[in-house]
C-alpha cells in the first residue's frame, strides 16, 4: 500500500510540475500574455460563447502597440502559441522566414484517418514535395480550360433562382443556394461528377461536405487533445472525421478513379493529375507517384476548400452588396458594360476586365474573411533582434487575418463595406500582409485562382440577372457568426429578397 500511495503521489506531484511549468512559461519569459486557465488556457470561450478568430483579434487589439516586440503570448489549451502583433513580422513569418515556419502544427493521422493527411496538414519534406507535384494543376492555362465547365455549373444556378421566383420575388437563404452551386463546381472540376446539387437539397455531396466541416466525432474533452496536443492524439489513434464522411469520399474517389482508368476518360482536370500520379506509384516510381490514400486526401480537402470558402465568401459579398446598393447597381453596370463588348458572352477574357466585381470580391475577403485566422509552427529556433523575443523550435504561432483586416490603420473605418480600399493606389500604401484571404508565401493556397474563378463566375451571373435587397425582419443585421464553426460563417445562413433585373 505504501508502495502505491508512493507512485500516486510521485505521478501527482509530477503532473502538477508540468501543469506549473507549461502555464508559466510565457510568465517566466517575461512576456506580455493573458493568464492562463488550466487545461483551457486562453481559449475558455473557444466553441461556447466566441470564435477562436474573435479570441486572437480580442488578444491582437488590447497589446498591439502597447509591447516593446512583435508578438505576445498565448495558450491554445496547453499548446504554447504566439499571437503576432506587429504586421511585418507577419511577413517574417509567412515569407521571410518561411524555412523557419512552414509548418502547421495542426492534427493529420495517415494511418488511422487517412483523408486528414492532405496538403493543408501535412508537413516538412512531404508537404514541398506535394506541393511540386499538385502546382500544375492550379495554373492559368489550366483555370481557362475549365471556365466552360463552372459557367455550365453558373448558367444552371440561374435557372434554379429563375424557377424559385418566377411568379414574384422572393426571400431566399442565398448561402445555401450557392453552397450548392460550390458543390457541383468542385464535384465536376475535382471528382469528374455530376453532383445535381442544386436541383437536389438533400444531395449527399452537400450533405456529406456539411457533416465533414460542422459535425464533431468527439466531445469537448477529445477535442481538446486533437486540437491542443495534435501529435499526441495521433500517437493515442483518435480520429477526427465521422466514419460515414470517410467512407462516402473514399468511395467516390476510388470509383471516379475505377472509371476513368477503365473507359479511357480523361477531362483535363484536378482528377486527371491525380490519377497520373497514382499509376506512377502502382508502376513502381513511389518518388514521383502517390498512393490511392494520398490520392482521396487530396480530393476531400480540395472539395472542402472550394466548396465552403467558396460559396461562404458569396453569400457574404450577396450579402453586402444587399446593405450597399449603390455598389450593387455599380458591380451590375459593369458586367452589363463588359458583357455588351462581347457580345453578352462570359468568358475567361470578359471575366479578366471586371475590375470593380474583383474589387467587391476583395472588400468581402477583407471584411469576412472565411479562413479568419492562419496557424504556423517553429520548426527551428528563432532569434529575434530582441533578445527576449526569440522563439523555441515547437512553439505555435497564430497571425490574427481577421484581426489585421479590421484593424483602422490598415483600413480606416473597417466596419464599412468599401470596394474602393483595393484600387491600386491604395493597395500600394498598405504593408505587405495586410491582405490574407488566402494566406502568403510559399504556403498560400495552392487554388485560389479556382476558387476566385468560381466566386467570379457566380457572382457575375446573379448580379446581372437579380437584384438582392435586405429583408426587414428575416435578414440579420449587422451579420452574426457561427460560434462553433472553425471557419467564419453566418449564423443562421443569410435571408435575402430576390427579385429578377426588369431592363428595358
Amino acid at each position: 500500500m505504501a508502495i502505491l500511495l508512493g507512485l500516486l503521489f510521485g505521478t501527482l506531484s509530477l503532473a502538477a510540475w508540468w501543469v506549473l511549468q507549461n502555464y508559466t512559461y510565457w510568465k517566466r519569459r517575461g512576456i506580455p500574455h493573458d493568464p492562463p486557465s488550466i487545461l483551457f488556457g486562453n481559449t475558455r470561450e473557444l466553441w461556447r460563447s466566441m470564435q477562436l478568430a474573435h479570441i486572437i483579434k480580442r488578444t491582437y487589439f488590447k497589446y498591439k502597440n502597447k509591447i516593446d516586440g512583435p508578438f505576445v503570448g498565448f495558450y491554445l489549451y496547453a499548446m504554447k502559441y504566439i499571437v503576432i502583433t506587429d504586421i511585418d513580422f507577419v511577413k517574417t513569418v509567412l515569407v521571410r522566414d518561411f524555412e523557419k515556419f512552414h509548418d502547421r502544427g495542426v492534427y493529420h493521422n495517415e494511418r488511422d484517418d487517412p483523408l486528414t493527411n492532405n496538403l493543408a496538414t501535412i508537413e516538412g519534406e512531404k508537404w514541398k514535395n506535394l506541393r511540386q507535384k499538385l502546382t500544375p494543376t492550379f495554373t492559368p492555362g489550366k483555370m481557362k480550360n475549365m471556365f466552360p465547365t463552372v459557367l455550365n455549373v453558373g448558367d444552371e444556378l440561374i435557372r434554379v433562382i429563375d424557377e424559385k421566383i418566377s411568379s414574384s420575388p422572393q426571400t431566399l437563404e442565398v448561402t445555401e443556394l450557392v453552397a450548392r452551386f460550390t458543390a457541383d463546381v468542385i464535384g465536376i472540376c475535382a471528382f469528374g461528377l455530376e453532383c445535381n446539387s442544386l436541383r437536389d437539397p438533400t444531395a449527399e455531396f452537400v450533405r456529406m461536405g456539411y457533416s465533414a466541416l460542422r459535425e464533431r466525432r468527439h466531445g469537448w474533452l477529445v477535442d481538446l487533445l486533437i486540437f491542443g496536443a495534435p501529435k499526441l492524439a495521433v500517437k493515442l489513434g483518435f480520429q477526427f472525421l465521422l466514419p460515414p464522411v470517410q467512407e462516402f469520399y473514399m468511395k467516390i474517389v476510388r470509383d471516379s478513379i475505377e472509371y476513368r482508368i477503365k473507359n479511357k476518360v480523361t477531362r483535363n482536370d484536378l482528377m486527371d493529375l491525380l490519377i497520373d500520379l497514382k499509376l506512377k506509384y502502382d508502376s513502381g516510381d513511389r518518388q514521383s507517384g502517390l498512393t490511392f490514400n494520398e490520392v482521396a486526401a487530396q480530393v476531400f480537402t480540395f472539395f472542402l476548400a472550394g466548396f465552403e470558402a467558396g460559396s461562404t465568401t458569396m453569400g457574404f459579398a450577396l450579402y453586402e452588396l444587399a446593405c450597399n446598393q449603390d455598389v450593387q447597381e455599380k458591380v451590375r453596370t459593369e458586367v452589363d458594360t463588359v458583357l455588351g463588348k462581347h457580345n453578352g458572352k462570359l468568358d475567361y477574357d470578359s471575366m479578366q476586365e471586371m475590375n470593380y466585381l474583383e474589387k467587391v470580391i476583395d472588400e468581402t475577403l477583407r471584411k469576412h474573411p472565411v479562413v479568419a485566422h492562419l496557424a504556423r509552427i517553429a520548426t527551428k529556433p528563432f532569434a529575434h533582434s530582441s533578445p527576449k523575443y526569440f522563439i523555441e523550435a515547437g512553439t505555435g504561432v497564430l497571425v490574427p487575418t481577421l484581426a489585421i483586416h479590421h484593424d483602422p490603420e490598415f483600413y480606416p473605418e473597417p466596419e464599412k463595406f468599401i470596394p474602393e480600399r483595393f484600387d491600386k493606389e491604395q493597395i500600394e500604401k498598405r504593408p505587405a500582409c495586410a491582405f490574407l484571404p488566402f494566406g502568403a508565401g510559399p504556403r498560400n493556397c495552392i487554388g485560389l485562382r479556382l476558387g476566385r474563378m468560381q466566386v467570379m463566375i457566380g457572382m457575375a451571373l446573379l448580379i446581372r440577372n437579380f437584384r438582392f435587397d435586405l429583408h426587414p425582419t428575416k435578414t440579420t443585421f449587422p451579420v452574426k457568426y457561427q460560434i462553433k464553426n472553425l471557419l467564419l460563417s453566418s449564423e443562421g445562413g443569410i435571408n435575402l429578397n430576390v427579385s429578377k433585373v426588369v431592363r428595358d
